[in-house]
């Protein structure tokens, strides 16, 4: 069953008058990766479940924070905008879309000019005449 969100109304002097909401609790990057640690310390039997009882989390926060840390070290520990991510400017997009495009010319360049070398040497090495091109 899920919590409830906020507290029931208390009735003072027959008015109803709305408790305010619980406030969820927050954990900085600092506090989770010093929770990890402890619990990273923890061997004895039960002794996981009593930093867990004593910090106030689940074992699912734990091993979700340890999932980040593993993934993304600490950095993965700090809290993410919600909603979604900002759309790119379509200038951006095209920028982008044209600087792939000319490193991967340009690697097929660097690949072209290193056949064409090759070529060179084994026109040479066996005596056959290349017929000259305008480049050099």
């Amino acid at each position: 069953m899920p919590k409830p969100k906020s507290r029931p109304k208390a009735a003072v002097s027959g008015v109803e008058v709305a408790a305010p909401a619980v406030k969820r609790r927050r954990f900085s990057p600092a506090e989770k990766l010093r929770i990890v640690r402890a619990a990273n310390e923890c061997v004895e039997h039960g002794s996981i479940e009593a930093l867990m009882r004593k910090e106030g989390i689940y074992s699912s926060m734990l091993s979700k924070w340890r999932h980040a840390i593993d993934s993304h070290g600490v950095e993965g520990l700090k809290g993410r905008k919600p909603g979604r991510k900002a759309k790119r400017d379509i200038k951006d997009q095209r920028i982008e879309a044209l600087e792939k495009r000319l490193a991967h010319t340009e690697q097929e360049l660097s690949v072209t000019r290193a056949l064409v070398d090759l070529q060179k040497k084994v026109s040479e090495a066996l005596g056959v005449v290349l017929p000259k091109s305008g480049r050099s």
